[in-house]
């Protein structure tokens, strides 16, 4: 099988074992300009390993793969540098302000001192956050602290936002309005790839894949899914499809 070559990302048999033990097991999917691409499993299913082999944070044992434009064997330092990343551990540094925060990470994205007061005025009057610029990110609610985080991502304007689990822990109405902004940034043509077990999140997705025991075992739109399995909701077809998994928490 080639690779898809307009997509943003593009995998083929990616496999990544640890000894005796197979963590992710084969997969193959692309995901395309724009997309909002949800990446669903239980704890266990090989998700997070996954994601790691696309930021170019860990090789794959056998497969081929490229994100935006790089292969995924040979340049993880180029893939980072085109991407944002956001984990379900919080990622801002907590004793410097916001602004501190924004100047930090727009150095390591390489950004000129001049760009990064331009888009991070932008980006807090965009969140209107503009009275907070000198507040210790520390003292920032919950909600607060993740929306921060999804803008730092989106400083260097990547093509690509990987999200493992971004709304974890947070109240359901700052998760639907962060929703609303992953929205946004895929209006804007911005590729999301987004990991979750909030399976009424995987409705926001245009497509989503789930995965069981390091396998994807279904991909497609919610709708069709739904359908395809008989189902009222994408937590039905996940339960369906997880009913035989062997590993998971």
């Amino acid at each position: 099988m080639t690779h898809c070559n307009d997509c943003l990302i593009s995998v083929r048999d990616l496999t990544k074992k640890f000894g005796d033990f197979t963590a992710v097991d084969h997969i193959s999917f692309d995901v395309g300009p724009g997309e909002i691409f949800g990446f669903l499993g239980a704890n266990g299913a090989g998700k997070t390993t996954a994601m790691r082999m696309l930021c170019g944070l860990s090789y794959p044992t056998s497969g081929t793969g490229q994100v935006a434009g790089y292969d995924i064997n040979r340049q993880g330092e180029r893939i980072k540098a085109h991407i944002g990343y956001m984990s379900q551990k919080f990622s801002l540094y907590e004793d410097l302000t916001v602004f501190e925060n924004m100047r930090l990470y727009g150095g390591i994205y390489g950004l000129r001192r001049k760009e990064v007061e331009e888009r991070a005025d932008a980006i807090l009057r965009r969140l209107d956050f503009l009275e907070e610029r000198n507040t210790l990110v520390g003292s920032l609610p919950l909600g607060w602290k993740q929306k921060l985080a999804f803008s730092v991502a989106t400083l260097h304007r990547p093509k690509i936002i990987f999200l493992d689990e971004p709304t974890g822990g947070v109240d359901p109405i700052t998760r639907r309005q962060f929703w609303e902004m992953i929205g946004g940034a895929a209006a804007g043509g911005t590729t999301l790839f987004v990991t979750t077990h909030y399976m009424d999140e995987a409705e926001y997705c245009g497509r989503v894949s789930v995965m069981v025991d390091g396998r994807i075992m279904a991909l497609d739109s919610p709708a069709r899914l739904k359908k395809m399995y008989g189902a009222a909701s994408m937590d039905e077809v996940f339960r369906l499809l997880a009913r035989g998994a062997e590993r998971g928490g």
